[in-house]
């Protein structure tokens, strides 16, 4: 599928035909009464342009826009800006509008704004709520509303799924710390109500850990820089030594700055990674060791999805991304010779 903007619009195409948008629309669709030269003079200036109908077209036709909810937990985190900016793209070239609805883990206030983006009759709708669980999320293929779902699997007529998958380089990555002679005893900082996706890796973490049989620890901290830096302060007065795999960057972040303000060698004595890597992982020093999926992928893959829901065309209705690693230097890099490991 092809991800690129259209680079000539039907407005370009109606000033060159000399025509009204109007006419271009009748004829992209085949609807209304359009004289065999127009229409000819028409089809001659797309191809000529080389211009490819998007939904903006569509509409017109019908003198409407396609309308598409957007459920999201919160626009305040960057992976989820970056993920928004996808879709947004999207939905500029396809002509379409969007409307979001933003929760704040609660999964009340979840099911409250599924229930409101499907009685605003929008046309489609892409979820991207954490705190659902797989009864919620099936609940949304009883409503007749094509809809994307992100990081749940849902069967449905209507409905699509887009997965990530963070436990096979999470499991890949533990296990080889060990085998090549990892010395520090890992925590995993455990967030309350920070969602599915952390709950999940966090089992992964500790199912890892047992299969090898190695000591481990979860410490409870919150979802905020200042209180987890404080935090992390008194921890390094007595615990000097340390692996630790946080949520966010943000997190990992305040991680790393206490142990390098309380004295601590990052990454020689302290190594800190991040599940979810953005742009920030990139301009701490040293830099984030972060697992990543391209977000702003993500947010397009679900719109051209939906688009073909929409279409009634959508052929696989399963995607999957694959968490990367992305080595920074808040961990020693134990690769060695081996490719697969980066």
């Amino acid at each position: 599928m092809n991800n690129e903007k259209d680079r000539v619009t039907i407005y370009q195409v109606a000033k060159a035909a000399g025509v009204s948008l109007a006419t271009v629309s009748r004829v992209i669709n085949k609807q209304g009464s359009v004289t065999p030269a127009t229409r000819k003079k028409v089809e001659d200036t797309i191809a000529s342009l080389g211009y490819r109908p998007s939904g903006l077209a569509q509409a017109l036709a019908t003198n409407r826009t396609t309308n598409i909810g957007v459920v999201i937990p919160s626009a305040n985190y960057v992976y989820i800006a970056n993920f928004l900016n996808g879709i947004t793209d999207v939905a500029k070239e396809k002509g379409y509008s969007l409307t979001l609805f933003s929760t704040s883990h609660s999964r009340e206030e979840a099911l409250q704004m599924i229930e409101k983006v499907i009685s605003s009759h929008v046309d489609g709708a892409i979820i991207f709520d954490d705190q659902l669980d797989s009864e919620d999320i099936s609940h949304i293929a009883s409503y007749n509303v094509p809809a994307v779902v992100i990081d749940q699997k849902v069967s449905g007529e209507k409905v699509a799924n887009v997965l990530f998958n963070y436990d096979a380089i999470l499991d890949q990555t533990i296990k080889r710390y060990y085998s090549r002679r990892g010395d520090k005893k890992m925590s995993f900082l455990h967030v309350h109500n920070a969602g599915r996706l952390l709950a999940h890796a966090e089992k992964k973490f500790i199912k890892a850990h047992e299969e090898m049989g190695k000591d481990y620890a979860i410490i409870n901290c919150d979802d905020s820089y200042t209180r987890t830096y404080n935090y992390f302060c008194e921890y390094f007065k007595t615990n000097r030594k340390g692996f630790f795999i946080a949520y966010r960057d943000s997190i990992a972040a305040a991680v790393l700055n206490a142990a390098t303000d309380s004295g601590l060698n990052v990454p020689k004595d302290v190594e800190v990674m991040s599940l979810v890597g953005t742009k920030y992982a990139h301009i701490v020093r040293p830099t984030l060791t972060t697992f990543s999926i391209d977000m702003n992928e993500v947010g397009k893959r679900a719109m051209y999805m939906l688009t073909d829901l929409l279409n009634h065309s959508l052929v696989e209705k399963t995607a999957k991304f694959d968490a990367e690693l992305v080595r920074g230097g808040s961990t020693i890099d134990r690769s060695g010779s081996d490719p697969d490991y980066r």
